[in-house]
């Protein structure tokens, strides 16, 4: 791996030297160390539009975005002056208010699967919550996830995870009891045989299956034809519920998610990201009857301090108001293609073998051969190439997720010339791997 730099790093080296000593890491989420790409971590100072500047002054094109949040891109001049408004009137109440509704109702107006939400704190909280309300609904304990999905950092998801678990070569986590993952089942994805097996081995246990309908933790995973289909199938036959994380591609495949996209409605939806326009948040919803089993309604309790929180709920109406002008996820689907495409194009002229694609706005991409249909594909990735690439897209001034096992994401606030000063990046880096 690549530990050399030629960016002037003297901040980001202080900072990144004194965190390690305050912060397990020197962070407070493992994927931004950039253990599985080498070199020195990047510390921001600011972000705005399609850029991000860190404290030595380094320009990036950035393609994270927040990890999808900053889909209108980053600091909108129309959230922030949202955000002033709203901060003169207090940062938090801990008690109802209008902007819940509001945000809720655009929610469910949006998300087909969704006839009551309830909002919390991050995507991790809302599966959390998710995978308790299945319980409590069906009166069973058991529960099918996906080999490198995943949906956040709770003991009962840590069972072949992906995203930061997948990172650090980390198949589960110490310190999560035997007792608490026993009834997490795990299948690959997009393989319907497995899920079927799973269900005639436990007949009457399983809950539900969970899934990112789009992989984006294990990398850019998007399903063959007919895999949601199936699972939807197979919900209904054995009386079990289908959930879908769109944690990831709920506002950002499209406006009504990947359940709109595809055309497959689950019984619940997890949310998070695009709906807090940046700031901390998560939602989980689904059909009123089964959303009428969470406290006070009935009796599946779940609470939080800042859920509701009125600066989340304030960014996130005006994102999704801002998504809603005409022709948006057209360009988003546009550009990411030309960036896609682009990429691809560039490494089959400078030798490399590469495979990779997009949806709307979420894209990736592998050095391995294609197509990757599940997590064990993706493992067969050359990591090592992968690293260099990303040190030397830095090198460049392009900011790509310092994992291959990340998803990348696009704004709005993208330009053409952006897509060519990437693809230029790449030409080069790509010509000295």
């Amino acid at each position: 791996m690549v530990t050399s730099t030629s960016l002037k790093t003297t901040k980001s080296e202080e900072i990144f030297a004194a965190a390690q000593k305050l912060m397990p890491g020197g962070v407070n989420s493992p994927v931004r160390a950039f253990k599985s790409v080498g070199g020195q971590p990047i510390v921001f100072d600011r972000v705005k539009g399609a850029y991000a500047w860190d404290v030595d002054g380094n320009q990036y094109i950035d393609y994270i975005g927040t990890w999808g949040p900053a889909i209108c891109g980053h600091a909108h001049p129309e959230v922030l002056q949202a955000l002033h408004e709203v901060l003169e009137k207090g940062t938090s109440f801990g008690a109802p208010c209008y902007l819940e509704n509001v945000l809720a109702e655009m929610v469910i107006d949006a998300v087909p699967s969704i006839e009551m939400v309830r909002f919390v704190n991050s995507g991790t909280e809302a599966c959390m919550a998710v995978l308790r309300l299945m319980r409590a609904y069906t009166g069973r304990d058991k529960v099918i996830k996906f080999e490198g999905c995943y949906h956040g950092h709770a003991d009962m998801f840590l069972v072949k995870a992906g995203s930061g678990v997948a990172t650090l070569g980390l198949p589960d986590s110490p310190g999560v009891p035997k007792s608490t993952t026993a009834n997490t089942l795990t299948a690959p994805f997009n393989d319907l045989e497995a899920v079927k097996a799973l269900f005639a081995e436990n007949p009457g246990e399983i809950s539900g299956v969970i899934l990112e309908p789009v992989v984006g933790n294990a990398g850019f995973i998007p399903p063959d034809a007919g895999f949601l289909e199936g699972l939807r199938e197979l919900t209904h036959e054995n009386g079990a519920l289908l959930v879908f994380d769109e944690v990831m591609t709920g506002f950002r495949i499209a406006y009504g998610g990947a359940q709109q996209r595809f055309g497959v409605t689950p019984d619940l939806t997890t949310l998070g990201k695009i709906i807090g326009g940046g700031l901390p948040v998560g939602a989980y919803g689904g059909k009123q009857e089964i959303m009428s089993m969470v406290a006070p309604a009935g009796p599946m309790y779940q609470a939080g301090t800042l859920s509701g929180n009125p600066l989340a709920m304030t960014a996130g109406i005006k994102t999704l108001q801002l998504l809603q002008q005409p022709g948006n996820y057209e360009r988003l689907d546009q550009i990411t293609k030309r960036l896609t495409d682009g990429m691809l194009q560039v490494a089959q002229e400078t030798g490399h073998v590469a495979c990779g694609g997009q949806i709307s706005g979420m894209f990736g991409f592998f050095f391995a051969e294609g197509p990757v249909h599940n997590y064990e594909d993706a493992k067969k990735s050359d990591l090592n190439k992968f690293a260099r690439f990303h040190r030397g897209m830095l090198e460049h001034g392009v900011y790509l997720a310092p994992s291959q096992f990340e998803a990348g994401f696009m704004s709005l606030a993208h330009t053409e010339a952006d897509i060519d000063r990437t693809l230029d990046a790449a030409r080069a880096v790509m010509s000295n791997l």
